[in-house]
């Protein structure tokens, strides 16, 4: 038995993902690079990787962790290279894509030997928040004049376009790829590829992935191009939990109930976003506010409700913790960190990691 709280990978859950991304890659000639910003959990690298072609990365970190344990082609993108990194960046990319043209001229000499590419701003994009939204008024994340563009194309072979956001509607990324065409157009027919990033929720239900598919191809034929794309919450959406324990219920006004975890810890994705967690089934005469145990006091899962009084013991899974969530956990207020386990296909569940007082110790000094 292992201990809440944990992080549970459900490859089953994974797989159904994977097959998605494999039939867009199968039908549309698209490639797919895991987004490690998203989801790093390299425990189940060796899974995901049948499935897709490599993975793209926002840091020095981030893409020594694909070239180093998922293998493929690896991306290296970040908002700005220092000096002291860029040769160990470039030491483990296949291809190094700049921000910005300042960029991409003060390292030309040490990006010489391999694949260089440039980030475009559409100043367009699917987010209906400010803070993600890469489009947003003044936003640093990419080039949008298209006569700048035109004089470095012969320094780079292929662009990066990232401007979809939680986008689950094809008909909107259908829209804004034609604006993407109608205000670039000339630079993509110079262009051997083009990445469109993530944020594109084609693994989704119900999701029209023929459409999305044909769509894809088309535009790689138009433009002569490879396409790219970024999938991270698409590739890993619906996979995992996080299992927590109550540990004490209390009235206050609401029927509460304290769990072994923390949404500010282990889930700041949603304190970000003024999101509440899922719990499923959701359902029952008996609701309760789900709080985490650190001492914010805004420390709470969320309201749920439930077919039995919930007691001190109890199990509650929250859903949908992978995306954004692993890779943000942190140790605030020294509240333990949760495993680490996969449930592989067969239903056996195997702890791949537990973390220590050591770890919270060396986590600063």
């Amino acid at each position: 038995m292992i201990e809440t709280p944990y992080y549970l990978i459900d490859k089953a859950g994974l797989l159904r993902n994977l097959e998605k991304i494999a039939y867009v890659r199968d039908r549309s000639g698209a490639k797919a690079l895991l987004a490690l910003k998203c989801f790093a959990t390299w425990c189940v690298f060796d899974f995901m990787r049948d499935f897709m072609d490599g993975t793209t990365s926002s840091s020095l970190n981030e893409v020594r962790l694909g070239h180093e344990r998922f293998g493929k082609e690896t991306h290296a993108y970040s908002v700005a290279y220092a000096d002291y990194e860029i040769d160990e960046v470039i030491s483990h990319a296949d291809k190094i894509i700049f921000n910005s043209i300042s960029q991409l001229e003060r390292f030309a000499g040490k990006s010489a030997g391999i694949v260089c590419g440039l980030r475009l701003n559409p100043q367009v994009s699917s987010s209906s928040f400010d803070l993600a939204d890469p489009a947003r008024p003044f936003s640093r994340l990419g080039e949008w004049d298209a006569v700048k563009v035109e004089k470095v194309m012969d320094r780079i072979s292929g662009l990066m376009i990232h401007n979809n956001c939680e986008n689950s509607d094809f008909a909107l990324f259908d829209r804004m790829l034609a604006d993407i065409e109608a205000k670039f157009g000339a630079l993509l027919e110079q262009a051997g590829w083009v990445s469109l990033g993530g944020g594109i929720h084609f693994t989704g239900e119900n999701y029209p992935l023929d459409l999305f598919a044909d769509r894809l191809k088309a535009f790689a034929e138009k433009y002569g191009v490879q396409v790219y794309l970024e999938p991270g919450e698409a590739a890993i959406t619906n996979s995992t939990t996080l299992e927590t324990t109550v540990l004490d219920t209390l009235f206050n006004g609401k029927d509460l109930a304290v769990v072994d975890a923390s949404i500010e810890a282990h889930m700041l994705d949603l304190l970000i976003y003024r999101e509440s967690a899922r719990v499923a089934p959701n359902e029952g005469d008996h609701p309760y506010m789900i709080c985490g145990k650190s001492c914010l006091a805004g420390d709470i899962f969320g309201e749920f409700r439930f077919s039995e009084k919930l007691k001190t013991g109890d199990r509650v899974s929250i859903q949908d913790a992978a995306g954004y969530t692993m890779v943000k956990k942190n140790w605030f207020n020294g509240v333990k960190m949760p495993a680490i386990a996969v449930k592989e296909l067969d239903g056996s569940i195997t702890s791949v990691r537990e973390f220590t007082y050591q770890d919270y110790e060396q986590s600063l000094s």
